[in-house]
């Protein structure tokens, strides 16, 4: 049989036939780098699949024509399109229909999977009949649809249960997380792994050929989405799953697990129809809307660094100095070495840097898989007691006390030693750079890089400028940072920039609050409801009160506020988590640390006004942040502080939401507050910004 494609024009598909009878199926994308289902992408595979099937091959492989991956997912720009105009219904409906007719085909289909697999690219290829993945490091494959407030909605959630079973499906499903290829193979989700170089042809032989899954596999896929199993699994999940996210919150996974629990027994068209139900109702919801307005914005962030750690046109940053080997410092030195940089890591003492390199030790043998690899990654960090690194190093960071005068002398004595095109930047959380560029010679190379506690989990870097820097040096350090897998957010060089200015009126209300009887339970549950990942004062011991105390010592005369007696008198040896007595008492677990939270009396009723006591100040000072140009617009913030302080993603963000709240009303509470408690809840100038009464997207 020779497939006939006549009369069919196709702008992102490629037709093969092969000698052996297979047609070959290849998506490349028009006018895109990446693939991904857009719905004429969708439509003309509709078309292919419908003149295949007049005329079966003997199989059918779908595959990628990008270099980059397989399939990225659903074209989500698009996406919220159809969410504007309602027709996601319709949109939903088309992605099932099309890859139901390709499931439906009598031939064999095999889905060749390279790179990045993900959402409907994994959805499509549950639709063939096998799958074949390279085993290339960069083959990815997942279902990462609850992160953006959905569920796998193209017959994802389905199929794949009864694949590889429901416990396996489901958690890959609820958590979002993405396989290699070994582990998908592992699990039944790809049926064999090859090079890429035969990767097509071991499809196309697939498909003649056949394979018989394993009945274990066959026997799991079936037995646990019997009706028993389904309603002694679902409450399980559900648990699960409360303990990471509120219903109230994060509805997706809960419906993904009701979807499944109610259906999972059905045919493959009630399957679908409950699926498809599922997500359209998902899709309407603030918390998904938000997700994915996220989402656009960590592509944002990536952008900012540009193709590679060297910028556009400056010398690539190879080799990174740090000064000050303490948690930070040491921390950060050991991060770069892991993402593949030279670093040397100095200090006054030796006795500093051992820590710092045992620290980092640690974090090689847990994040480098292969234990054959680390000695190289090992090798990469090097303790540079003596400071020979400076002269050679392409980046500085100084990482030291947060003492201006300090960092001024340490400036002086290693600026004459740089390379020309050396750039040096401070790890301040909170000195204002201007106080720190007196009498440098080359302040355009001069900028802040504020990474977050702790370094290896927390996703944001701030850039910090000053009036000196030149603008090509901000876009180095910022495509540096993309080479640590960070996002990097310019923001002013003001006390505290962006994140810990917004978030220091929190904690420090906290802190108030605290110190008036307010029980720290009670302060870190209304904070929790609200959507933040900790309570303040889990927070402040976490952080701990002398850096609490630092920042506070910097920022509270800018702002205008009082700091708290527990933060101006921190006794040594009980500054918090670190030292296992703070405000919290701290014990060890198998986990790490866990604070001892002391009972709150059963009749104890909070404040009706807490909650607001506690946000608003952040939300205030997020819409002064904004007036004073601290960064270039309302994205950018809300991006910064989600991702430096885990403010409730689901909000998406302080400015969008004040924007779903209303303005108006919180203008008018702060001036309740004000009454009530004091002038540091006046409304900070900048809510007449009509940005902030913006309809929410």
């Amino acid at each position: 049989m020779t497939a006939s494609f006549d009369g069919l024009r196709f702008s992102h598909w490629k037709t093969a036939q092969r000698e052996d009878g297979v047609v070959v199926l290849s998506l490349d994308r028009a006018e895109a780098s990446v693939n991904a289902f857009s719905q004429d992408v969708l439509i003309e595979l509709g078309e292919l699949i419908e003149r295949l099937a007049i005329d079966p091959p003997k199989g059918v492989v779908i595959a990628s024509a990008k270099p980059s991956g397989f399939i990225a997912g659903a074209d989500l720009k698009e996406f919220q399109e159809f969410d504007r105009r309602g027709t996601v219904n319709d949109a939903i409906r088309r992605g099932q229909a099309t890859f139901q007719k390709l499931a439906e085909l009598p031939c064999p289909t095999v889905a060749a999977i390279h790179g990045f697999c993900m959402g409907g690219g994994t959805e499509i290829s549950l639709a063939c009949r096998y799958r074949v993945a390279s085993n290339d490091a960069s083959t990815r494959i997942g279902l990462p649809e609850t992160k953006l407030g959905i569920f796998p909605g193209w017959g994802g959630s389905a199929r794949l249960p009864r694949l590889i079973g429901a416990p396996a499906a489901m958690d890959l499903m609820l958590t979002g997380r993405a396989v290699s290829a070994s582990a998908a193979r592992a699990m039944g989700l790809v049926d064999k792994v090859v090079d890429k170089a035969v990767l097509v042809d071991t499809a196309a032989a697939l498909a003649l050929r056949g394979s018989k899954r394993p009945l274990k596999q066959r026997l799991t896929g079936w037995a646990t989405n019997t009706w028993p199993a389904r309603k002694l699994l679902a409450p399980q999940m559900a648990k699960q799953v409360a303990r990471k996210a509120r219903k109230d919150q994060y509805p997706a996974p809960y419906a993904l697990i009701n979807t499944w629990e109610r259906s999972g027994g059905k045919g493959i068209k009630g399957r679908l129809d409950a699926e498809r139900r599922g997500v359209v109702k998902l899709a309407g919801t603030p918390t998904a809307r938000n997700l994915i307005r996220i989402f656009f914005l960590t592509e944002r962030l990536k952008a900012l660094g540009g193709k590679d750690a060297g910028g556009t046109s400056a010398p690539a940053i190879q080799h990174v100095h740090v000064i000050g080997a303490g948690v930070m410092g040491g921390d950060i030195a050991a991060w770069s070495a892991y993402k593949g940089f030279t670093v040397t890591l100095q200090d006054r003492e030796q006795r500093y840097i051992d820590p710092a390199m045992t620290r980092a030790q640690a974090l090689f043998d847990k994040r480098v898989k292969d234990p054959a690899k680390r000695p190289a990654v090992a090798a990469r960090l090097k303790a540079d007691l003596s400071g020979e690194g400076v002269t050679s190093a392409d980046l500085v960071i100084e990482a030291i006390i947060e003492n201006p005068e300090a960092k001024r002398a340490l400036y002086e004595s290693i600026e004459p030693r740089l390379k020309p095109d050396a750039l040096l930047t401070t790890n301040t959380s909170s000195i204002p750079l201007v106080e720190l560029r007196e009498h440098l010679q080359r302040p355009a190379q001069f900028a802040g890089l504020h990474y977050f506690n702790p370094v290896a989990q927390m996703p944001l870097v701030e850039i910090v400028q000053h009036d000196g820097l030149d603008p090509a040096n901000v876009q180095r350090l910022a495509a540096f940072c993309k080479a640590l897998d960070k996002f990097p957010v310019p923001v002013a060089g003001t006390p505290g920039f962006l994140v810990n200015r917004v978030l220091f009126p929190y904690m420090l209300e906290a802190a108030t609050a605290y110190a008036e009887g307010i029980p720290g339970p009670v302060l870190d549950k209304a904070a929790v409801k609200f959507g933040m990942p900790m309570g303040p004062i889990e927070l402040i011991d976490t952080v701990g009160l002398d850096v609490a105390a630092g920042v506070g010592k910097e920022l509270a005369p800018f702002l205008g506020l009082q700091i708290p007696q527990a933060l101006q008198a921190v006794e040594p040896d009980k500054r918090g988590k670190k030292d296992g007595q703070g405000l919290y008492k701290w014990e060890q677990t198998e986990r790490g640390s866990k604070a001892v939270k002391p009972e709150v009396p059963k009749d104890y009723q909070a404040p009706a006004d807490l909650e607001d006591r506690l946000i608003l100040p952040l939300l205030n000072e997020a819409v002064a942040c904004l007036h004073e140009g601290t960064v270039a617009d309302a994205d950018l913030l809300d991006a910064g502080v989600i991702f430096g302080t885990g403010f409730a993603p689901f909000r998406g963000g302080p400015i969008q939401h004040i924007r779903a709240t209303g303005a108006d009303v919180l203008v008018e509470k702060l001036k309740v507050l004000q009454a009530r408690y004091g002038d540091r809840f006046a409304p900070r100038p900048g809510w007449d910004n009509p940005v902030l009464r913006e309809p929410v997207a």
